[in-house]
């Protein structure tokens, strides 16, 4: 069995709540490794790589600046499907529906804002992985 390698981001909301450590303890219970961790002030040209495929969409401006609003945490996590498995941790992208137990259930909210601060990001494929973790630790 090959060994998945996923980027997560700890969003700046993460980071500002003091839930980085509570988020990294989710992961490694789960018996998923990290292989690499840093914390970042993203510049505009790294999440505009980050989020190429989204530019022109509505959300995509008031995602950059809350993604630019503060230090975030990237990590890259290693394990047998650690893609699915760590989306599965994370819940499902709107906090207010995420299923108690997970990430987002659990620990995040509907802040009413323009864009859904919730907590993490997790590459949703091997490909979106190989290309984030590239962009994130190059």
């Amino acid at each position: 069995m090959a060994i998945e390698r996923s980027l997560i981001l700890i969003k700046p909301d993460g980071v500002k709540r003091q839930l980085t450590g509570q988020i990294i303890s989710r992961i490694e219970a789960k018996g998923y490794v990290i292989a690499e961790l840093k914390q970042v002030s993203a510049s505009r040209e790294l999440l505009e790589a980050h989020y190429e495929e989204h530019v022109g969409k509505p959300f995509y401006e008031p995602l950059v600046e809350f993604m630019l609003s503060g230090p975030l945490v990237a990590i890259v996590a290693e394990g047998h499907n650690v893609i699915t498995g760590f989306r599965s941790l994370a819940g499902t992208t709107d906090p207010t529906t995420a299923a108690p137990g997970t990430i987002r259930g659990d620990l995040g909210r509907d802040w009413g804002l323009k864009v859904q601060q919730n907590l993490v990001h997790g590459s949703d494929s091997v490909e979106s992985s190989n290309r984030e973790i590239g962009i994130w630790f190059s």
